[in-house]
């Protein structure tokens, strides 16, 4: 049986020198942009908030609502999470149909006229090492109370789409190497860009713990 090494990581960021001050001009960046754009815009709100779940839990939604003062589109936007969607091209794609269907069905494009403009980033992960390795369920949920958040981060949302393998880390290394599939199976239909990563460890704890009873 294999271990379950933890990892944390780091976002380095990098501004594209993309701007957009109203709504057409955000769908064309979209439109345009790499998938590493799209993915930061969707993720990196949750490793700048490891406590707080916002109403937004996008960039494009949080500004268009925010910055913009367009709450319709914001709230559309804002249901828009990567899970259920097997790809960033998919999820770049509902992004795309959200606005353009909402710009057709209105006749002034909504602009910022107080806030400030939408800048287009992305980011890479560095990985970083934590040397703390389990060999066992109950290590697994013993580190799982206390590794930093950012290893939460880093086993589910990177797993799953950046590193392109589908599921989370915890998901396939408790199927694979402990049998547990209902337990991997729960972690896999929990829409965990509903929570913040702080609240997310908690509901993955719970999780565990319903193994026990």
């Amino acid at each position: 049986m294999s271990k379950f090494s933890f990892i944390g990581c780091i976002e380095i960021k990098e501004l594209l020198g993309k701007r957009a001050g109203d709504e057409l001009k955000l769908l064309e960046y979209i439109e345009e942009v790499s998938l590493d754009c799209i993915y930061y815009h969707t993720h990196s709100y949750f490793l700048r908030h490891y406590y707080l779940a916002g109403s937004y839990p996008n960039d494009f939604a949080n500004w268009v609502a925010i910055q913009v003062r367009d709450r319709v589109l914001g709230e559309k936007l804002a249901s828009v999470t990567p899970h259920g969607f097997k790809s960033l091209e998919d999820v770049r794609a509902e992004l795309i149909e959200i606005i353009d269907r909402h710009l057709s069905s209105i006749e002034i494009i909504p602009r910022v006229v107080y806030g400030e403009s939408f800048y287009f980033m992305k980011s890479r992960i560095i990985e970083i090492p934590i040397g703390v390795e389990v060999n066992n369920f109950e290590e697994f949920k013993g580190v799982l109370k206390t590794v930093d958040a950012s290893s939460i981060y880093y086993h589910i949302f990177e797993s799953r789409l950046r590193n392109k393998k589908g599921s989370s880390d915890f998901a396939i290394w408790l199927k694979d190497e402990l049998g547990l599939n209902v337990l991997a199976e729960q972690i896999e239909l929990l829409d965990c860009y509903m929570y913040s990563l702080e609240d997310l460890r908690s509901k993955l704890i719970d999780l565990c713990n319903q193994v026990e009873e």
